[in-house]
């Protein structure tokens, strides 16, 4: 499985996003995210089925550091940066 598709797993199944919401979040068109979701639901039903292993890896990814603007993420703590006139805060 790829990063991509367990990602779509993460946000669709775990945090409760739509596709039209989990797509945007990747920045991926509906029909990506929906086609990822689709492969990756039927590679976890092969796995749980027929008893074989799981493996994330590869993709097309970036990761989330503390350099850059918070990426939307719900749980991200990084400091947004603020709106003129307005005080620092945190998400």
């Amino acid at each position: 499985m790829t990063v991509e598709e367990y990602e779509t797993i993460r946000l669709i199944d775990l945090e409760g996003l739509n596709q039209e919401a989990c797509a945007e979040r990747m920045h991926v068109a509906r029909t990506t995210a929906q086609a990822m979701y689709r492969n990756a639901r039927h590679k976890i039903a092969d796995c749980l089925v027929n008893s074989r292993r799981l493996i994330i890896e590869g993709g097309d990814y970036l990761v989330c550091n503390a350099r850059e603007m918070t990426c939307g993420c719900p749980h991200c703590r990084r400091l947004i940066l603020p709106a003129e006139g307005e005080t620092p805060t945190t998400t």
